[in-house]
Order: C-alpha cells, then sequence, then structure tokens
C-alpha cells in the first residue's frame, strides 16, 4: 500500500511530473536522440513548473482578495475549500481515494486505446479530486471494498474522457487546432455559460477586438487593461473592510498601498502564467504525437485550464469578474430559498469563471460572456449548496466542494445511494 500512496501522492498526484513523464514516453516513442529526449522533457517540466508559479502568485493574491471580502462585508457561510473536505476524507477513506485513482488512470488509457474518445487526462489535482468525492460519498452511502475502489475507478476514469470530450467543439473553435483538449472539472460550468452566451449574445463582437477611443488605446494592452480593472476591485472590498480589519492581512504595510500592489501581483501571475503555457505547449503538443502515432492512435493531452488564457486573456477577466457578481447574487438569494450560504471562492471564480468566460466569448462575444458569467456565478453558487446538503445527511457540515463536475458526480451518487 506504501507503493500505492507513493504513486498518487508522489507521482500521479504531481501534475508537473506526470506531463514531463508523458512528454518523454512521447518523444522516445517518436525515436528522437537522447539528447531531445532529455531536453523537450526538461522543458516541458520547466513550463509546467512555470505555470505552476504563477498560479502560486494568483492563489496568494486571490486569498487576500477573499479574505477583505468576506471580512469587509461581514459575510459568514460556508466556503468552497477543497482542502477541508480532502482532509476529512483522507482519514476515512485514504487508501480507497488512492486505488480509485489509479483504476481511473488505467480507465482512461484503456478508452482512449479502444475508442474514439482518444483524450488523455493529464491534470493530476483534478484527477484527485474526483477519486476523493466518489470514495467519500460512495463510503458515507454504504459501498465498501471492492464495490466501493472499482466502481469508482469506472466513474472516474470514464468522466476523464467524456469532460474533455463535451467541451472538445468550443476548445477546438478557441485555439483552432483539435492537438489540444481540456481537463479541468468544471466542465458542465462552462457549458452552463457558453448555453446562456449562445442564446443572448453576439458571436461577432469578441471580447479580443473591441475598439477603444485614442485617449483609452492603452487599454489595448492586456495587461495594461487588467491592471486598470483589478486595481479598483481589489480596493473596493479593502476599503469597505477598514484599516483596522484590512492590516491583519497586510503584512504592516498599507492597507490601500497592500491593496493596490495586490492588484498589480495579480497581473504579475497572469502573465507568468501565459509565458508558462505558451513554454509547456511548444513542447508537450509535439511530444504528445509520439504517444498518439505508437500508444494510443490520435490520442490528445488534456490539459488544466490555464493552457486556454493565451487565446482570449480578455474574455479570462470579464469572465471572472461576471462570475464573480454571479455567485454574490446567490449568496443573497440562495439563502432564502432555504439553501446553505456560500461564499465566493475567488480561486474558483477566477478559473473556473475566466475559462467559462473563454467558452461564452468564442458563441457569443461580449455580451454573451457577461450574461453568461452572471448565470455561471449562479449556478457554481448552487453546486455546492446543494452538495452541503448531501453531506450533511451523513453528518459532514460546512464543508463543500468547489469544481461543478466533481460536485455533480457527488450529488448524483448521494442520491442514487440514498434510493437503494
Amino acid at each position: 500500500m506504501q507503493i500505492i500512496q507513493f504513486i498518487v501522492n508522489d507521482i500521479l498526484g504531481q501534475a508537473s511530473i506526470i506531463v514531463a513523464l508523458v512528454a518523454m514516453v512521447g518523444l522516445i516513442a517518436l525515436k528522437k536522440s537522447p539528447g531531445q529526449i532529455i531536453s523537450g522533457t526538461m522543458k516541458t517540466l520547466l513550463g509546467f513548473l512555470v505555470l505552476i508559479a504563477g498560479t502560486e502568485i494568483l492563489t496568494g493574491t486571490l486569498g487576500f482578495l477573499g479574505n477583505v471580502f468576506q471580512e469587509g462585508f461581514n459575510i459568514q457561510g460556508t466556503v468552497t475549500d477543497v482542502n477541508a473536505i480532502a482532509g476529512i476524507a483522507q482519514q476515512m477513506v485514504g487508501q480507497e481515494t488512492a486505488l480509485i485513482m489509479v483504476i481511473a488512470f488505467v480507465v482512461n488509457i484503456i478508452i482512449a486505446r479502444f475508442t474514439r474518445l482518444k483524450y488523455i487526462f493529464l491534470t493530476g489535482q483534478a484527477s484527485l479530486w474526483m477519486a476523493t468525492v466518489f470514495a467519500l460519498v460512495g463510503y458515507m452511502g454504504g459501498l465498501r471494498g471492492p464495490l466501493l475502489v472499482i466502481s469508482g475507478g469506472l466513474i472516474a476514469g470514464i468522466m476523464a474522457v467524456i469532460m474533455p470530450a463535451i467541451a472538445q467543439p468550443i476548445v477546438r473553435k478557441v485555439t483552432g487546432t483539435d492537438d489540444l483538449a481540456l481537463a479541468h472539472y468544471c466542465t458542465f460550468g462552462y457549458i452552463v455559460q457558453a448555453g446562456v452566451a449562445k442564446v443572448v449574445g453576439n458571436k461577432n463582437s469578441s471580447t479580443e477586438n473591441f475598439t477603444l477611443p485614442k485617449s483609452f488605446e492603452f487599454m489595448q494592452d492586456t495587461y495594461l487593461s487588467m491592471m486598470v480593472l483589478m486595481v479598483p476591485v481589489y480596493l473596493i472590498p479593502t476599503i469597505v473592510a477598514g484599516p483596522e480589519i484590512a492590516s491583519e492581512f497586510t503584512d504592516g504595510t498599507n492597507y490601500l498601498v497592500y491593496a493596490f500592489l495586490q492588484a498589480i501581483q495579480f497581473v504579475a501571475g497572469v502573465y507568468v502564467v501565459l509565458s508558462g503555457v505558451r513554454l509547456l505547449l511548444a513542447e508537450i503538443v509535439p511530444a504528445f504525437r509520439g504517444i498518439a502515432i505508437k500508444i494510443v492512435p490520435n490520442a490528445k493531452p488534456a490539459l488544466d485550464c490555464p493552457v486556454l488564457f493565451p487565446y482570449a486573456p480578455n474574455a479570462v477577466i470579464i469572465g471572472f469578474l461576471a462570475t464573480t457578481v454571479g455567485t454574490i447574487i446567490g449568496l443573497l438569494f440562495f439563502p432564502l430559498v432555504g439553501l446553505a450560504l456560500i461564499i465566493p471562492g475567488m480561486m474558483t471564480n477566477f478559473f473556473a469563471g475566466g475559462t467559462a468566460g473563454i467558452f461564452a466569448n468564442a458563441v457569443g462575444g461580449i455580451r454573451g460572456t457577461i450574461i453568461g458569467g452572471l448565470a455561471h456565478g449562479l449556478f457554481i453558487t448552487l453546486l455546492p449548496a446543494v452538495f452541503v446538503t448531501v453531506l450533511g445527511g451523513y453528518g459532514i457540515d460546512n464543508v463543500t466542494f468547489s469544481d461543478s463536475d466533481v460536485i455533480t458526480i457527488g450529488i448524483l451518487l448521494g442520491w442514487f445511494l440514498e434510493l437503494f
């Protein structure tokens, strides 16, 4: 069991290592020279780690924004924190979670090899959350031993190819190629926003093509426009929180100066993420052709959501802001109908909301991105609120997940086991 735990936590649980190993296998399959194999593998690893470094910058600055938002507006409720529920699951079903994840990866490869769904899911953290929710809800619902592990592995393995396949038509439209797929278990939310955007939007008015007056032409620069948008997003909740509360999170710096710098640091994080994505894609896509040729014919690498950010960076920010407004509306409305009060998770709002914005822009332009973002925010607030009731039935209170696909599996599994 220690070997399996090592494989799950230190190999499959490390997305950078998975992606680098995949690149290495692909280059070996293409019969590249040792120097080319080493170079391609290490550049892939470097690109992914640069991406992760940018993500960590964003996580830190969004953590500050979430703190001042909650404290400033005095909001008490359930936060969509995967770490809390993962800790509970680790204590109760840690071994089962590990086994489910391993079986799911094998099932993913088998399905990709022998069906037309040629997607290899390479986001290890997302795979871990899917295995975690099935193990926890399945165990609390009465599943035990091989039945829990095998059924969980099958469902998680099927999800690993189904969700990229659902997203692929729009991913293909966004990227202009079929060489890349999306591996992020928020896909149901993306489809909801894209569906609303298609109905209410105008695909000819892209977020990336709008024209500004000459005095505002500097805003055509993606990063400058982000700064202009994000500074008030950070300053307003910080001002509402006030110096006494906000200073708890500012490390001794003046609270307004700190909030301003955090807004700029957010933009810096986006810059680093996009740089890592470019380096990663330059290596992983050619290397993956070796796998597609030799091991899983026509296989496509399914990667985490930031790989789409360079294709529509303005849509990322608009999607993030619109989703955040939608989650605030959900926060105010859903408790009125008896559901839990779900505090907006800024990291989910950015990564899921930003990616959903890219989807919406592809089919509904600026208007679709904004209106669809409101719907997306409501959707990703409703699902955790419903899941709280499922977990509450098992005596697990005040925790929930954030990713829409993971929550959907948890809710459906909980309801199914309750019936039978």
